[in-house]
């Protein structure tokens, strides 16, 4: 008998194979096909305005849109800015914009309108849509006259020389637009949290932003949930949450956040699922209609933006809904770790371990893996995360080495794979010659009666080089710095304990997606010393 023959074949010597899959990944195929299986269930409904939309409207609008922008006859790659509140209008945008080729320009609504002039003139923007809540914004870019040639204004009265938002879909054609996409094509152009000063911008390709899969697996999301969306759609999170409602079926139901309107809105709309920071939670705790509000639909709640807090964490369990997640990542890696509700009982103050895909490692200076227990920076990678910043080489090279952002996140791992976070680099106060980790001195004074949240920082000092610092979020003024300090004492050394404690009743400058601006902070306070 002849000896079998295996065949084999390496691609690397047969050049006529291809080296990946013939169809794409792109953001509107998402929408496109949960059309197709969805149709008549409603995909989004919008607080704001009260409009019920199916899974086949949108399409339908979203196809209308993009071909409208199309005959404008613009240049491909053209980049196209909107100013928009948490109303379906967004959405279409987004979706538009990935069907018909051109870059999205979100614009965040919290920025000073000059701030918003500078972002629509550097990237060029010829077309801008306008949310009729910002028309003070609009006269004051009227003003300046940048290059924007055409404007679309979503709501009433349009103000002259812009098109109507409605009179524009409905003009438009309703097929499948006839343009050739790529997965790495920009998608939309985003803006970093900005915690350490104005925020940074990169790049978002479809590829990017369609990877949803270890998302919708961390976090159970199922097509028969009901999802709110809360956080402000020019952010990367925000949109998202959007986009993987769509991808799932489930309905998503769309507004600006307010502690009363979401309690109601849980309750009238059956909400099952949705996202919050901290804050949010703090200000729905403290809402006096908390207590006759029906939030008994509701299943699920995923935190993220910033640590969550042993009160906030308890008190979120105890009267919003018991079944929390946590999820850790940063706008320019995605998703990278969860928390789920199960590991929340063996493993409180984790955010869990890798999701599907990611990769993530916590690294000494030189960029070695450190043993379990062990605090250092978290470093990760995943099909989520961009691969650069906008016109910045020297912030490029500092955190996108080897294949591997580096978060500036302080974290260690556990000898069962899950993950804690303990600060920013940058957060580190280095006193009298002691490291001190802003994120250990904040757990310990959150975990104080009546303190609803905090942040600790360093402060210039003559003596000691810095001083721990802390600002404390209460309602209550009856404590002092020397009870901070001996209430603390029996957690801390004596050189982390705050030299100087700030009390305050108004909420911590945060950014949208929830993170403590502290630079901010050191500004206000650095003048008192």
């Amino acid at each position: 008998m002849g000896s079998k023959r295996i065949m084999t074949c390496k691609t690397d010597s047969a050049p006529n194979l291809r080296k990946r899959a013939l169809g794409k990944m792109l953001v509107g195929s998402v929408l496109k096909t949960s059309a197709a299986r969805y149709g008549k269930r409603e995909a989004i409904y919008c607080v704001a305005t009260g409009r019920r939309v199916s899974f086949s409207q949108l399409n339908e609008r979203c196809n209308r849109l993009a071909n409208g922008l199309l005959g404008l006859a613009l240049p491909r790659g053209s980049v196209v800015a909107f100013l928009c509140s948490n109303r379906a209008e967004i959405v279409e945008i987004y979706f538009a914009l990935a069907k018909s080729g051109f870059v999205g320009l979100p614009l965040n609504y919290r920025l000073a309108p000059r701030e918003i002039e500078t972002l629509v003139v550097e990237m060029k923007a010829p077309v801008l849509f306008c949310d009729s809540r910002f028309a003070r914004t609009y006269e004051y870019l009227q003003s300046c006259r940048p290059a924007i040639l055409h404007v679309l204004w979503i709501g009433a009265d349009a103000p002259a020389g812009c098109l109507s938002y409605e009179a524009f879909v409905a003009d438009g054609v309703a097929s499948e637009p006839e343009v050739e996409v790529e997965e790495d094509d920009t998608f939309y152009y985003n803006l970093t949290s900005g915690t350490t000063g104005l925020p940074k911008s990169y790049a978002l390709t479809q590829y990017n932003a369609v990877t949803l899969d270890s998302t919708v697996v961390g976090f159970d999301l199922r097509s028969d949930d009901v999802f709110l969306n809360v956080f402000p759609a020019f952010g990367r999170v925000g949109f998202g949450w959007s986009l993987i409602s769509v991808l799932m079926g489930a309905r998503n139901v769309l507004m600006d956040f307010d502690p009363s309107g979401v309690l109601a809105t849980v309750g009238q709309e059956a909400v099952t699922f949705t996202n919050l920071v901290p804050t949010m939670a703090a200000l729905l705790l403290k809402n006096p209609e908390l207590d006759q509000a029906n939030l008994s639909s509701l299943r699920a709640i995923v935190f993220v933006g910033a640590a969550l807090s042993p009160n906030i964490r308890d008190g979120a369990a105890t009267r919003l809904c018991p079944r929390i997640y946590e999820g850790y990542g940063l706008q320019e890696t995605g998703f990278l770790t969860v928390s789920t509700p199960e590991d929340r009982v063996s493993k409180p103050d984790s955010v869990g371990r890798a999701v599907l895909f990611a990769d993530i490692r916590i690294v000494d200076a030189n960029g070695k893996d450190v043993p379990a227990g062990v605090v250092g920076e978290i470093i990760g990678r995943s099909p989520n995360g961009i691969t650069g910043y906008l016109d910045n080489e020297e912030r490029n090279a500092e955190v996108f080495r080897n294949g591997w952002f580096h978060t500036g996140d302080l974290g260690r791992l556990d000898s069962d794979g899950y993950f804690y976070i303990c600060g920013r680099v940058k957060d580190m106060i280095i006193s009298g010659g002691q490291n001190v980790h802003a994120a250990e001195v904040e757990a310990a004074i959150l975990n104080l009666p009546n303190v609803e949240d905090c942040a600790v920082f360093g402060l210039p000092d003559d003596t000691w080089g810095e001083s721990v610092s802390a600002v404390i979020v209460t309602a209550h003024n009856a404590m002092t710095t020397g009870d901070v300090q001996a209430a603390c004492r029996e957690h801390l050394a004596g050189f982390k304990l705050p030299k100087h404690v700030f009390f305050q009743q108004e909420p911590l400058p945060r950014t949208p997606t929830g993170k403590v601006q502290k630079f901010l902070l050191v500004e206000r306070h650095s003048a008192k010393f």
